[in-house]
This record gives structure tokens, sequence and C-alpha cells, in this order.
């Protein structure tokens, strides 16, 4: 049997791989339930996971959410996948950080200076982690298929279809899809996609 192996966004939890069971009766599906929260460990810990999943599966296909679908690229599991399913990924994770400190009015010699910054929008900017983007830019090689919402507030049109040219990914835009998906219209444009 093949594995659909679910990673969530941030605030999700393993549990919503459940949404995927119906849709792929032939698979075992599971959800990833990742512990930490950084690149560097979550990289590592996805990394330990799919390989391990490897020994038992012949394929793994990826559903990865959000950030979730970033720190799989980070964590170099490429050479494990068969197909990947990107739901709304953050693509280019220093042009969002730089797009939050201007959010916020954060420099980066502030950043620097105080390490970790709270902001108004519930993020913290840290300087280790961006360093650490800008030091591990993301390789992916494995085939993917990518959903974007257009009125996707975190990643723009423009850097979500480099990022699909330069690694000869399938991109499918819902017009009025958000960065999540969650309404019943949605759902349903999500589910036709995946299927």
């Amino acid at each position: 049997m093949d594995l659909i192996l679910y990673v969530h966004g941030k605030g999700g939890s393993s549990a919503e791989s459940e949404h995927y069971k119906p849709l792929f009766p032939q698979y075992d599906v599971k959800g990833l339930d990742y512990q930490t929260f950084t690149p560097w460990e979550t990289g590592r810990e996805i990394y330990s996971a799919v390989r391990n999943f490897k020994n038992k599966y012949q394929n793994i296909i990826l559903i990865a959410n959000s950030i979730g679908a970033f720190f799989c690229m980070n964590g170099d599991i490429s050479q494990f996948i068969t197909k990947a399913y990107f739901i709304s990924p953050i693509v280019d994770m220093e042009k969002l950080i730089i797009d939050m400190m201007s959010w916020a009015n954060v420099t980066e010699e502030e950043l620097k200076t105080k390490s970790i910054i709270s902001t108004s929008f519930g993020e913290d900017l840290s300087w280790k982690y961006l360093c650490y983007v800008r030091e591990h830019p993301v390789k992916w090689t494995a085939p993917t298929e990518i959903l974007y919402g257009r009125k996707d507030n975190l990643t723009s049109y423009e850097t979500i279809t480099s990022f699909a040219q330069k690694n000869n990914a399938v991109l499918t835009v819902m017009e009025n899809g958000e960065h999540w998906f969650h309404t019943d219209e949605q759902m349903q444009f999500l589910d036709n996609w995946i299927t």
C-alpha cells in the first residue's frame, strides 16, 4: 500500500488529514504532527519521519499546507516523495519575513540588535530565522502541483508563478481562493483539484 502524508500549516493539526481519506480510499492516509516550529528543527523532524515511512511504503504522496510545505522543502525530502500537492505554500520565506518586517515597521538593523521582535499581528520576527532562511535556500525536485488562491495575503502571484516555473510545478489558481482554504466553495475546489 502507498501513503498519503499530510503536513499541516500554522495552527493546524494532523487531524486535518481525515479530510483526505475519502478522496484517497486506496491509500493509507496519515497526518504528521510536528512538534517544533523553526525550520532547522522542523526540517530535521520531517526528514526523519518521512525516511521512516519510506521503509514501510513504496510511494509517498505528500499533501502540505502553507508553512508545512516550506518545512517539507526545507527538510530536503524530495528524494522520498513520488508526488506533492502544495496548498497555499510558503515558497519564499525570506520575502515573507521581509514583508512582515515592513508591515511592522521593523528594520533589519533593529531586528539584528533585538534578535526577536513581537508584532501587532501576532508573529514574532526573529533575526536567527531570517539568517537561516537566507543561508539555506530551499531545493525541491519532487513532481509538484500547487493550489493557490488569488486573494492569498502572504504570497504574491508573481512569487508563486516564479517558484512554479523554476521547479516545473503545475500551478492551479482559484480566483476567489484565499491563503486559508476553508469555505465550502474553496474546499470543493480543492477536492476537485486534488482528485
